[in-house]
């Protein structure tokens, strides 16, 4: 991946940030880094740590192009693939990997600043809470969805 510039006029218009002020979307800018990723880039990779619990715990934002989650030789890149979704390596402890489907722009908050976002009050629920429920279907084990 490449570094690239995050310009505010795009950032707003980006649905996991459109419910933000002026003022928190340059904090936004000023504590995050985006990049541009090419087709078939491995952009965050889960299940990689210490007894499966990821290094990286950051939040990765999907500003453009598209990706999608290979776990457990499949893919899955329907409902939560297109601008503005988000995904993190601690949603999960199995092993995974988030690659671009596309040319893409991709945004990385590290867990810090993005958790300092959540102390200051910045809307994001709704995107979280839609992500939560996406990854806790995908990664359910078999017999956690019989139940």
């Amino acid at each position: 991946m490449k570094p690239s510039v995050t310009y505010l006029h795009l950032l707003k218009h980006t649905p996991f940030f459109t419910s933000l002020t002026t003022e928190q979307l340059r904090w936004v800018i000023g504590h995050s880094h985006e990049w541009e990723a090419q087709t078939g880039t491995v952009v965050a990779q889960c299940g990689d740590g210490v007894n499966g619990v990821a290094r990286d715990q950051g939040m990765w934002i999907l500003l453009d192009g598209g990706w999608q989650i290979e776990y457990d030789h499949h893919t899955y890149p329907a409902g939560h693939a297109s601008a503005g979704k988000w995904f993190s390596a601690a949603v999960t402890d199995r092993p995974c990997s988030l690659v671009t489907t596309d040319h893409s722009y991709v945004m990385k908050i590290e867990r810090a600043d993005f958790d300092a976002m959540l102390e200051q009050g910045f809307a994001f629920d709704s995107h979280l809470d839609a992500g939560r429920r996406y990854y806790r279907d995908l990664f359910a084990a078999p017999a956690e969805l019989v139940k």
